[in-house]
């Protein structure tokens, strides 16, 4: 999938499924990538992904022909989305927006003079996105996640931001944010579900795309159901884990 038809399909708010990596191992990122799942978002803020990680786990998505590249980014900073862009990544996931005007900078990052101040220099993503400014603005996405108490709070202005392409809730950290312990926390599972009700309702309102970050295939399924317009399903370092663990099981049973 190029990164302008994922990008009109997030926009049109069209369901799409996605996988998350944290591993630096371009191999197995491009054997995921031949799967089927709409993107591969790659965690260059909490995976163990570096400036050359990132660039080689993009290359292996596109090599796998049937994903486009996500990069969560590390901050807003210009300078990390316009490199992540620049290596060819289909759109960012930028942590940590609690307001409208962080959502906005965020967008101005991402585009070219005169919509945005995104330096030219796409030594990478010419290849596929672009290459001219305007056909690289219309194929790459700026997706906001909403993560903190901030952000819920400012939820329906940060979905009217200009050019803001969607919002992506962080439940481990949107739990924390309405009172949890910790992920998942069961004591303020009712107030995390409106807070997930809200963030749906104002990105439908403003006409943009709602995703969410799950464990699994049967949690992205019923968020999907719920009303999210894509979903991710997490990751692959958890899943290394438990497949590993499912076969010693097996092996050791008898």
């Amino acid at each position: 999938m190029t990164a302008a038809e994922f990008a009109r399909k997030i926009r049109n708010r069209e369901r799409c499924v996605g996988y998350w990596v944290v591993l630096d191992a371009p191999v197995a990122t491009e054997r995921l990538a031949r799967l089927g799942y709409d993107y591969v978002a790659l965690d260059g803020q909490h995976g163990f992904i570096g400036t050359d990680g990132l660039l080689a786990n993009l290359m292996a998505i596109d090599a796998g022909g049937r994903s486009a590249g996500l990069v969560r980014v590390e901050s807003g900073d210009p300078a990390m989305i316009g490199r992540a862009l620049d290596f060819g990544a289909a759109g960012v996931i930028v942590p940590l927006v609690d307001t409208a005007d962080d959502a906005a900078r965020a967008v101005s990052a991402a585009r070219y003079p005169a919509a945005g101040r995104r330096s030219y220099g796409p030594m990478r993503s010419m290849l596929r996105i672009g290459p001219t400014p305007a056909e690289a603005d219309e194929s790459v996405l700026v997706l906001a996640m909403i993560e903190t108490p901030d952000g819920l709070a400012n939820i329906e202005r940060i979905c009217a931001t200009p050019g803001l392409d969607g919002v992506y809730v962080g439940p481990s950290d949107l739990c924390l944010a309405v009172g949890g312990r910790f992920p998942n926390d069961p004591e303020v599972a009712d107030v995390f579900e409106a807070a997930l009700e809200r963030i749906r309702t104002a990105a439908a309102d403003a006409g943009i795309a709602a995703g969410i970050h799950n464990p699994s295939g049967e949690q992205a399924a019923r968020r999907l159901a719920e009303g999210f317009t894509f979903a991710t399903v997490a990751s692959d370092l958890l899943h290394l884990e438990q497949a590993a663990a499912a076969h010693l099981k097996t092996a050791t049973s008898g």
